[in-house]
């Protein structure tokens, strides 16, 4: 007799699982990857033979980085790579550093200084991310599993509160 009371709950979650099935499957045929990001160099200006290190910002994929003054740079999700500007690069110019995450792409500018190279003893990395404060598990794209999971974790979480209520208002009916 239970079972049929809870019959009406237990459709509401169904019917609000299938409502947002179709927004987490348009997701992954889109491929799911953010196109959203924000390419870094460090430093910006730097002189021939030196070194700079290349990020992409909020990239959900590896990347890759290429301009006439380096070879072709991978850089790995969430992280930096370090490439070695060559040592023929023109003093005084502006090269365009493209970068590509995904199906997109960006442009940011490195300047190669008119002074020479010096060396130096010290090294430091640079991570050209910042901290995500506050966002938890918002910032991954959803998969279609985990929101299924998460609906019917509500559902019985919903329906075992509508039980336990029930009992307890029909416990003081006697």
């Amino acid at each position: 007799m239970r079972a049929i009371r809870v019959a009406p709950a237990a459709l509401l979650g169904a019917a609000l699982c299938a409502l947002t099935a179709p927004a987490a499957s348009a997701t992954v045929l889109t491929g799911g990857t953010s196109t959203s990001f924000t390419p870094a160099i460090t430093p910006s200006t730097v002189a021939p033979g030196g070194q700079v290190t290349l990020g992409a910002v909020g990239c959900t994929s590896d990347a890759t980085a290429f301009s006439g003054v380096f070879d072709t740079i991978t850089i790995p999700r969430g992280r930096s790579a370090t490439a070695t500007v060559d040592r023929d690069a023109r003093r005084g110019a502006v090269y365009a550093v493209t970068f590509r995450c995904g199906t997109a792409t960006k442009t940011a500018n490195l300047t190669v200084t008119s002074a020479p190279a010096t060396s130096s003893t010290t090294s430091s990395t640079v991570t050209p991310s910042g901290v995500l404060g506050g966002l938890g598990g918002s910032v991954d794209t959803p998969d279609p599993t985990e929101i299924a999971a998460g609906s019917a974790l509500v559902t019985v979480a919903a329906a075992g509160a509508f039980l336990a209520l029930r009992k307890r208002r029909t416990g003081r009916l006697h």
